[in-house]
């Protein structure tokens, strides 16, 4: 990519930051539409690849509505955060050997996931999320146990 697509890439993907800031953007064909009103022509793959790289993740605003959100590696706070996003997703777990299987809120499993990993709970693997199922993989049976636990923890403060 040479300098003149790259200065275009990141002017675009700061006035992305800047609408998910001022506006509660819930899919991706708003955000293309509010790019294209503020002169970024882009189509719904380039803003499925800015989303991607931004690491953007969705959080409720309550009555079942969800907006783009970005966590700033900068925030003295991002724990909390995390933690936040966490409590607003979860509903249940389940040990399964050494996986821990999470239901989310419908639409939350990804950004829940997202927390999770950003909170570097030492026992957890990786993750994977789908729509309101995550799968957390662990090294053995104990340590998914202990991450249950740290989990639920975190869920009840």
């Amino acid at each position: 990519m040479d300098i003149t697509n790259q200065n275009i890439k990141k002017k675009r993907q700061d006035k992305i930051l800047e609408l998910i800031d001022r506006y509660e953007i819930e899919t991706q064909e708003e955000l293309a539409g509010r790019l294209c009103g503020s002169g970024y022509p882009v189509t719904q793959a380039t803003v499925s690849r800015d989303i991607r790289e931004l690491k953007l993740s969705k959080v409720s605003v309550g009555k079942g509505r969800q907006k783009y959100a970005a966590f700033s590696q900068d925030d003295e706070h991002l724990g909390e955060k995390y933690i936040r996003v966490l409590k607003e997703g979860y509903v249940s777990m389940a040990l399964a050997q050494n996986l821990l299987v999470m239901k989310t809120v419908p639409g939350m499993a990804m950004a829940v996931a997202a927390a999770v990993d950003a909170l570097k709970i030492e026992e957890i693997v990786g993750c994977i999320a789908g729509d309101n199922t995550i799968m957390m993989a662990m090294q053995s049976k104990e340590a998914a146990s202990v991450a249950m636990n740290k989990i639920g923890r975190m869920i009840e403060h």
